[in-house]
């Protein structure tokens, strides 16, 4: 079917029909006034679900032939692909459902950071940390299961399928995600316009829907980075003729260590960057105040683009260094320590970069919805908290701390986590291995990269590790 392509074209098929499904689901989002807007994102998400479901069968049935495929030493049918994506499904659906909990209003976690405001800015700090971190423990044990059970059902194609079903719903995610900073944008106007209470009302219970769905929105993207870096990581072996990484040998040990590094000097570059900027904006707003008359009471008008100029030149200047880290980690170490080292970096900065990224948006998203609870009014110890409160600064205080944790570090973790592996894989056909990991000579380029054709049952060698390569990368 399809000159033997079919293995490496279904993916792309399944993200083609992941859009329709994905505007089905967006068309089911419907909510009344004063309902549950939640609810209805979430009904509009789990439709699209479904309906990529049900789109994967039909499409794999159609493109897939009957009887067996064998895919680098790994028999396997049309079922057990279907399988693999549900699979992928599954695991993007509860970590939605996983984030949703550890970062909505009303939920155990977000009240035990409003209960710890009332002690104090310290216990708001340090309740939203040891929530961000408590919330690494499902999502972690989802994903290890959706990586076992998608490789049981088609080896590492299974992997790479099941990534490719998580993202078929992609546009849903993204328009869930872009939800918050809208919501939290409108809130900002109303207030600043000074409309009626009842507007500001409703965009705030916008706004807190918001801060959840972008939390789900990032935890989706984290889940997909690593079962992605996962197909990537396959796919680097295959090609720099790599047969096992052991960590017991010391430098890939090493390399490991310092991989798992990386996404923390990483984190440090942005968040102090954050703090650059943040300066910059405060010192240039008390100049405003001290040069520019009339800006308190309303009648001077405020040079807004100095302050947008700040911000702007801060996002571009400040992330040339860690950008720098990313691209030329995996060039430096490839190239002076070889492919084993360089594999053994990957595994470190994917497990260690997967958890920073849940721990920092979810206990930024938590923080950010604590400081949302008291809008309306909070018991705390007994006593009804309100915005202004002592318990109210404590929890503005966490918000503060969580937004360069859910805005800057926790987000780029996906792309440094991507970035590294496809630069890997792009330049591990010029460190490879002759013999496998026990040569020492770099292989030449190989020709079969060029015909990507596969044979079902009986693959030939050359063809099967041909397919599995190219079947990864049209996933990424």
């Amino acid at each position: 079917a399809f000159g033997g392509l079919s293995p490496i074209l279904l993916p792309m098929a399944i993200a083609g029909l992941g859009i329709v499904a994905s505007l089905i689901g967006i068309l089911l989002v419907k909510v009344k006034e004063g309902g549950n807007v939640q609810g209805a994102l979430n009904f509009g998400n789990y439709a699209s679900v479904v309906a990529s479901g049900l789109f994967s069968y039909f499409l794999i049935k159609w493109m897939l032939p009957v009887g067996d495929i064998t895919i680098r030493g790994y028999t396997f049918d049309a079922n057990h692909v279907f399988y693999a994506v549900l699979v992928g499904l599954a695991v993007g659906t509860l970590m939605s459902i996983i984030t949703e909990y550890y970062t909505a209003m009303g939920k155990r976690p977000v009240n035990s950071i409003v209960q710890q405001s009332g002690t104090g800015h310290a216990t708001t700090v340090i309740g939203g940390l040891a929530v961000g971190m408590e919330s690494t423990v499902l999502p972690i044990l989802v994903l290890a299961a959706g990586i076992v059970l998608s490789f049981k059902e088609a080896g590492l194609y299974g992997v790479a399928i099941a990534a490719a079903g998580m993202m078929a719903t992609t546009a849903m995610q993204l328009a869930i995600d872009a939800f918050g900073p809208i919501a939290d944008n409108a809130g900002g106007i109303a207030e600043m316009s000074e409309l009626p209470k009842e507007v500001r009302e409703r965009t705030d219970i916008l706004d807190a829907v918001g801060n959840t769905t972008a939390a789900t929105g990032k935890g989706f993207a984290i889940a997909s980075a690593a079962l992605t870096s996962l197909a990537l990581f396959a796919a680097f072996m295959g090609t720099a003729h790599i047969d096992t990484i052991d960590i017991s040998n010391a430098n890939v040990l090493a390399g490991l260590f310092v991989g798992a590094m990386i996404p923390f000097i990483f984190s440090a570059l942005a968040i102090a960057a954050v703090g650059r900027a943040a300066m910059a904006m405060v010192q240039e707003v008390r100049r405003q105040f001290r040069e520019i008359p009339g800006i308190l009471e309303g009648t001077g008008r405020p040079e807004y683009e100095k302050c947008v100029a700040i911000s702007t030149q801060a996002a571009i200047r400040e992330m040339v260094l860690p950008g720098a880290i990313a691209l030329l980690t995996p060039i430096v170490i490839g190239f002076a320590f070889g492919p084993e080292v360089l594999g053994g970096t990957l595994a470190g900065v994917t497990v260690s970069g997967v958890l920073m990224a849940m721990f920092q948006s979810n206990a930024g998203g938590a923080w950010d919805n604590a400081k949302k609870s008291f809008e309306k009014g909070v018991l705390v110890d007994g006593v009804m908290q309100y915005k202004g409160s002592d318990a109210h600064k404590a929890s503005v205080t966490g918000d503060t701390v969580g937004d360069p944790f859910k805005d800057t570090s926790g987000p780029s973790m996906n792309i440094l986590i991507k970035l590294m592996s496809i630069v890997s894989l792009v330049i591990a056909p010029h460190i490879a291995r002759v013999g496998g990991t026990s040569g020492m000579v770099p292989a030449p380029l190989r020709t079969e990269l060029s015909q990507p054709h596969v044979r079902f049952v009986q693959n030939a060698p050359s063809a099967a590790e041909t397919v599995i390569l190219r079947a990864l990368q049209v996933v990424y």
